[in-house]
């Protein structure tokens, strides 16, 4: 397998989902920094912009990944039906994408 070229967000599947949905994500061979891998922030957000919890927040190293969101906060509690956004950063990279939970 050859290593990523450039960041890239995947739609999430499945979606709608219920209880569970899959993220893919890539991070580059060589950042902006000339380093490989970077530090990685993967946030869901409600329709308000508040944010529901954090997945992801490290340093990782170039590759694809996956990571499963089980539609619960950071607090553990069940989120509610509705429309929800994950957004992914890294470095100077930043994209949103929009999911939807339907219990």
């Amino acid at each position: 397998d050859q290593l990523p070229v450039e960041f890239n967000l995947k739609q999430n599947y499945p979606n709608p989902f219920n209880p569970n949905t899959v993220i893919r994500y890539s991070i580059p061979n060589f950042t902006q920094s000339g380093q490989s891998g970077s530090r990685v922030i993967l946030k869901v957000f409600d329709v308000l912009g508040k944010e529901i919890k954090t997945l992801i927040n490290k340093d990782q190293s170039s590759g694809t990944y996956e990571v499963v969101w089980n539609g619960d906060d950071d607090l553990g509690n069940k989120v509610s039906t509705g429309i929800y956004f994950y957004r992914i950063s890294s470095g100077n990279f930043i994209e949103t994408k929009k999911m939807m939970l339907i219990k």
